[in-house]
């Protein structure tokens, strides 16, 4: 069994663990397993042991190594959780099932062309700067119901959930508080937050999704 492969397992038990702790119903957590800056080779052992969901970086990046992966196994559900510029629009919608990183208006207006163009609805989320780090992608925290608002009104995308990337130096509690906050304000079921150093803690405060790299595939 490669590492990766053992470590799939003991993020699984330890998510499955953290549900039963804060007496959520077992599965109600989805991992997606981060495979950028990984070749596909070092990604098909963890395809192999059943792992489906997968999340991704960069747009050109996952054009690389994704649609070959998908014709050797089925059932794989793509996530973008980088940031999104809109002249990649078109690739996007055409690649991913999950686009997570909707933060602006201009993001907002491209998908809807393309979508409406390709007939291909990916599910999105609103990336929350729950931090306000001026140097990460994201709405402001006091803009975000209102932008979720507009995407829906303006520009009719179905917006499905929020993600957020806490500040690395800040215990990241309060932020998926202030996530799962935001999320009911502006009537969305689902929370990508969570990554490897706080999946748990992410589980607790009610996470849909966590987002797990280093813990499964190690280091780049």
């Amino acid at each position: 069994m490669s590492d990766a492969v053992q470590q799939l397992e003991t993020v699984k038990a330890r998510i499955a663990a953290a549900e039963r702790e804060a007496d959520r119903t077992a599965g109600a957590v989805t991992l997606v397993a981060v495979s950028k800056t990984f070749e596909a080779d070092a990604i098909r052992p963890v395809l192999a042991a059943g792992q489906r969901v997968f999340g991704e970086n960069r747009v050109q990046e996952a054009q690389g190594k994704w649609p070959a992966l998908r014709q050797e196994f089925p059932g794989i559900e793509l996530h973008l959780i980088g940031p999104l510029q809109s002249n990649k629009a078109k690739e996007a919608v055409a690649l991913f099932d999950v686009i997570e990183t909707v933060d602006r208006e201009k993001i907002a207006s491209e998908l809807a062309k393309e979508i409406a163009r390709q007939g291909k609805a990916p599910k999105l989320y609103v990336q929350v700067n729950t931090g306000s780090e001026p140097q990460k992608a994201g709405i402001e925290p006091k803009d975000a119901v209102a932008f979720v608002a507009r995407c829906r009104d303006v520009h009719d995308l179905a917006i499905e959930g929020l993600m957020c990337i806490p500040p690395a130096e800040e215990n990241p509690g309060p932020h998926f508080a202030l996530l799962e906050k935001l999320a009911r304000e502006a009537g969305v079921e689902k929370l990508s937050m969570g990554m490897s150093g706080d999946y748990e803690l992410a589980v607790a405060f009610g996470a849909s999704s966590v987002r797990v790299g280093s813990a499964i595939f190690g280091h780049r």
